[in-house]
């Protein structure tokens, strides 16, 4: 186990902190050998709030991983989410020399690290640079323009951008808990490394993670992320609208809405009552499941307009032939799928992160509830961007297979020249010497 990769994915959610352990086996799939997990007490929102709490709890899931896989954890991919991300589109242009034969990958990292420059406001920080669609010579629409001939290299960036004082608070309860940070991931990102096919992201698909402080969102359009958002509501919320609309205790009500709740209204018994126990010396309190479900109805309908809203915003809407793809604790409530279909006119399934997973001991990770943490762990093995993988392959080989071909090509077409205009003076000196006798 020392020669091989060990990748830690940390989520630090609102509802729970997870960390998950992984390999990549014989197969190429995720072998999850460990996993842990801690109430999250110090994070409202996907933003840490109490910095103790929160460093208590990253310790106890990742001693809880470590125990498990056996392995000492010293360095994890940690996820970032909350309503201060934003998202943007930026456009960039370098001009390269003529005399350069081809694009190369210097090329687009130059043209990617020049938007890492780009002025954000004050307080905020890049977090991901994502390639859109290139154009090369004013020629749009190119896919990967590495190898193309061209002087002019432009290209749209989706800019992702985070508080920088939320970044820094995780990076300190990170540290505090004897731990390095090898990346920091975008939450809905991650969940689409363990949730998506690369078939789903060409057909066009809308990823919603239904969390327990947000609702993130992450739209792919011919293999490319092409807005993505942070939505700031989630399964706490419609907790609290039951606390609030039933009159009961916080654990009660997130009993009543895993246990009895529906999303859609109709679906529920009007003659179905739920009996809890009263607060001290008092009655039982009864609850109507039909007026349950229509509490979190009314919720789930406000967080379907956010999400409708988003998908307008990133211009695709018409062309998302993969639907909707529900995952993270939120998707698991009974008729929430029929409920995003009926207000969207979109096709919608729940996602579960096995779609890169092996055979694992461990079957609690198959839930939609750690498609995050497993997205997470994926991230140490693929990058965001196929583009991505392909251009660090070339450079591990130095991409010296173009660059060889294209110089045996000209060394041919050299050598031909030259044995043709050999030839063409023997054949002419030929001549003049037979014309000279005659």
């Amino acid at each position: 186990m020392e020669n091989e990769k060990l990748i830690v994915g940390l989520d630090i959610g609102t509802t729970k902190i997870c960390a998950i352990i992984g390999r990549k086996n014989e197969y190429g799939k995720l072998e999850v050998l460990g996993m842990g997990k801690a109430v999250s007490d110090g994070v409202i929102r996907g933003i840490v709030t109490n910095i103790d709490k929160t460093v208590n709890a990253i310790t106890k899931a990742v001693n809880e991983a470590s125990e498990m896989s056996n392995v000492d954890i010293g360095e994890v991919i940690v996820g970032i989410a909350g309503q201060h991300i934003r998202s943007a589109i930026h456009h960039g242009v370098i001009i390269r020399n003529p005399k350069d034969d081809e694009i190369t990958v210097e090329d687009v990292r130059r043209l990617a690290n020049d938007m890492e420059n780009i002025v954000v406001p004050p307080g905020n920080s890049i977090i991901h640079v994502m390639p859109q669609d290139y154009t090369v010579d004013y020629e749009e629409g190119v896919r990967d323009p590495v190898g193309m001939s061209g002087a002019r290299l432009e290209a749209d960036f989706h800019i992702i951008t985070a508080q920088s004082a939320a970044i820094n608070n995780i990076d300190r309860c990170v540290k505090r808990a004897n731990l390095q940070s090898k990346a920091l991931i975008l939450e809905p990102l991650a969940s689409s490394l363990s949730v998506l096919s690369d078939m789903d992201k060409e057909a066009g698909v809308c990823l919603v993670d239904i969390g327990g402080g947000t609702t993130d969102v992450a739209i792919f359009y011919e293999n490319i992320i092409r807005h993505t958002a942070v939505i700031p509501f989630g399964g706490n919320i419609i907790t609290a609208d039951i606390k609030e609309g039933c009159m009961v205790m916080q654990h009660q009500a997130e009993l009543l809405k895993t246990k009895f709740g529906k999303a859609i209204s109709e679906e529920a018994n009007p003659n179905e009552i739920v009996s809890i126990p009263g607060l001290r010396n008092r009655p039982p309190k009864e609850i109507s499941v039909r007026n349950l479900a229509s509490i979190i109805e009314a919720r789930m309908e406000e967080i379907i307009e956010m999400v409708q809203s988003e998908i307008a915003t990133s211009g695709v809407y018409k062309k998302l032939a993969g639907g909707i793809v529900l995952t993270g604790g939120g998707s698991l409530l009974h008729g929430v799928g029929p409920l995003f279909e009926y207000m969207t006119g979109l096709d919608t399934r729940i996602g579960y992160p096995n779609e890169h997973l092996g055979k694992s001991k461990i079957e609690e990770v198959k839930s939609p509830m750690f498609a995050t943490t497993v997205g997470l762990v994926l991230a140490g093995f693929k990058a965001l961007d196929d583009r991505e993988d392909t251009y660090r392959l070339k450079e591990s080989t130095g991409n010296s297979g173009l660059k060889k071909g294209y110089k045996s090509e000209q060394m041919g077409r050299d050598i031909f020249g030259s044995i043709t205009k050999k030839l063409k003076n023997f054949i002419t000196d030929d001549i003049g010497d037979d014309q000279q006798q005659y």
